[in-house]
């Protein structure tokens, strides 16, 4: 069984170290992981010929991570992902005032959010292949949440080179909770290459539509004969710049949709048909969120050369849906005291011809 290695990765302006941790399974596939965010820094895996290279976006620069990590690129985002209109909601009829950090509205957890903390790491010895756990203590009224809430994230990589996250969190007090992996995922291995190359397909019959500020309506649509059906796998790129008017607010694909019931928690599939790579989503969640990259501005150089620029990475979110504190018919995301929220998603690689 191969150990997990850690190692000093960098150390914050403040002088605290961040640590990483690297998972190795016996096909060679390589998951980097640091406890600043639980975010996954890399994933090597191969492709049809053999090669191994990094499918997800990061920084060249470890420091960039935490000053510039605008895009929460491979963290855990949280303690609410996704938005919540006017950055406010109410449980048993108190309100709440959360940060608003993206104009009037909240998405990820705020200025600072779970991306943004040093989680304590512990790995986890198991007898088919050790875990990494990663534990954050988010007090209350912390962004403006009630509630103490621990959270725990543990990834696991298999031998069958999937990767498993899942999560759990409790409360001592009534809040929201919504968590998500923010990898943006190039199966290129090429990082300034656009994805829209790449084939997807969502076991979905219905999307949530949003409003000019991304929030979604509380409408709950069919995704027939429109460019958000991704039942039958398609190119990412053959409706994306159609002048559907979702598609104008989001700038591309930025949209929620909501997952088909099924006992395999199969939630879709990416493929990228010149180097092989596939990669199976499995989710416990109800919704998938697809961003294709839209506001990627080229800043930053990227791991593998070339910059960061629109559309060279997408987002997979297994998540609850946006806003749901404020829609009622949308499934809970409230976490009472006594109650205990978990989820799980898995990432699964393989090799097509």
């Amino acid at each position: 069984m191969n150990k997990i290695i850690s190692q000093e990765f960098a150390r914050t302006s403040q002088g605290e170290a961040v640590h990483q941790f690297i998972l190795r399974n016996e096909n060679g596939m390589q998951l980097e992981i640091i406890n600043f965010g639980a975010i996954i820094t890399s994933i090597f895996v191969p492709d049809k010929d053999g090669k191994f290279e990094d499918v997800v976006l990061g920084f060249k620069n470890p420091e960039d991570y935490f000053n510039s990590n605008q895009y929460t690129y491979g963290a855990v985002v949280g303690r609410y992902a996704n938005r919540i209109s006017n950055a406010r909601f109410a449980i048993d009829g108190r309100e709440y005032q959360v940060t608003k950090n993206e104009g009037n509205n909240h998405i990820h957890g705020g200025k600072e959010g779970f991306a943004n903390k040093i989680w304590r790491a512990e790995i986890l010895e198991k007898p088919e292949c050790d875990s990494l756990a990663l534990y954050y203590h988010s007090a209350d009224g912390e962004e403006g949440f009630p509630g103490n809430l621990s959270v725990t994230v543990i990834y696991t990589l298999r031998a069958d080179n999937a990767l498993e996250i899942e999560y759990s969190a409790e409360t001592d007090r009534a809040t929201v909770i919504n968590l998500t992996q923010h990898s943006y995922f190039n199966l290129s291995g090429k990082h300034s290459a656009e994805i829209t190359d790449h084939e997807l397909q969502i076991h979905a019959d219905y999307f949530l539509p949003i409003d000019g500020n991304s929030i979604p309506t509380g409408k709950i649509c069919s995704v027939k004969n429109t460019p958000f059906d991704f039942n039958i796998m398609k190119e990412i790129g053959r409706d994306i710049n159609h002048d559907h008017e979702q598609l104008v607010f989001g700038n591309g694909y930025d949209h929620c949709w909501v997952l088909k019931e099924s006992e395999s928690q199969i939630a879709g599939n990416l493929y990228h048909r010149k180097s092989g790579r596939n990669m199976e989503i499995l989710t416990t969640e109800p919704g998938i969120q697809l961003y294709t990259g839209n506001f990627l501005d080229g800043k930053y150089e990227t791991k593998t050369g070339g910059y960061n620029t629109f559309r060279t990475g997408l987002c997979l979110e297994t998540q609850h849906f946006p806003n749901s504190p404020n829609q009622d018919h949308f499934p809970s995301t409230i976490l009472n005291a006594g109650e205990f929220y978990k989820s799980k998603t898995i990432f699964r690689f393989s090799v097509r011809s």
